[in-house]
């Protein structure tokens, strides 16, 4: 038992950690936000719940001038005032930031916020796990390459839910009749409007995907929609 205290100990840390930083981002997130009232998008808002057959979306303002998107832990949807900023510059469509409301929407019906909860906890276990070993073997540095590793396992699987999001959005954004248009323009728009960040990270370290990757799934997704459905063997 006492060989896995280590192991036990930074789980438990982790879970700490967690709970702490959701109640952090939701008195935040009350301090500083409000309902969104952009009339354009509300009615876009309001195709995509009858697309889900749900009354409305409601989605709230965060105001603060980053250009972001978010699923708060308790489920709800926002959107920065800087992306809304963009909007009233012309920079970025209603369309667009309906496709970014429907991808945060697709981390909420998927499960993501709880499944990031568990990966965050794994991820602090590797890392103690590794530490511990590695430092055996080459003191100092092994502590370096065991953030490295359990970093670079967390991004893949932020990777992964980001991806399974792009699809979520792409169906809804498709069967609301908006289509798929403004969530890949959007993806080309969006390096350039956060200042090209991310740019010389190895895509492996990057939490999210690489945007020629995202838009190739999308458009592999409506490949498959459209294509015809095959018959059935004869008996």
């Amino acid at each position: 038992m006492i060989k896995f205290l280590p192991i036990l100990l930074a789980v438990g840390y982790a879970l700490l950690m967690w709970r702490f930083s959701v109640w952090r981002t939701a008195r935040v997130l009350d301090a500083q936000s409000k309902p969104l009232t952009d009339p354009a998008i509300i009615r876009l808002t309001d195709r995509m719940a009858a697309a889900l057959d749900i009354p409305a979306i409601k989605v709230n303002v965060f105001e603060i001038d980053a250009i972001n998107g978010l699923a708060a832990p308790d489920g709800r949807i926002f959107l920065t005032r800087g992306f809304l900023n963009r909007k009233a510059r012309g920079e970025v469509t209603a369309e667009e930031l309906a496709a970014v409301i429907a991808h945060e929407l697709g981390h909420v019906a998927l499960g993501h916020t709880r499944r990031r909860m568990i990966d965050f906890t794994g991820q602090n276990a590797v890392f103690v796990m590794l530490s511990a070993l590695l430092n055996r073997f080459i003191p100092i540095i092994g502590v370096w390459i065991a953030s490295m590793i359990s970093t670079a396992l967390m991004a893949r699987m932020s990777r992964r839910d980001e991806f399974e999001a792009d699809a979520y959005a792409s169906a809804l954004l498709v069967k609301s009749g908006i289509g798929t248009a403004p969530q890949k323009s959007l993806f080309r728009k969006l390096q350039a409007l956060t200042n090209n960040a991310g740019a010389g990270v190895p895509a492996w370290l990057l939490s999210h995907p690489k945007t020629d990757d995202r838009i190739a799934a999308i458009e592999a997704a409506e490949a498959r929609w459209s294509s015809p459905p095959r018959p059935l063997p004869d008996d």
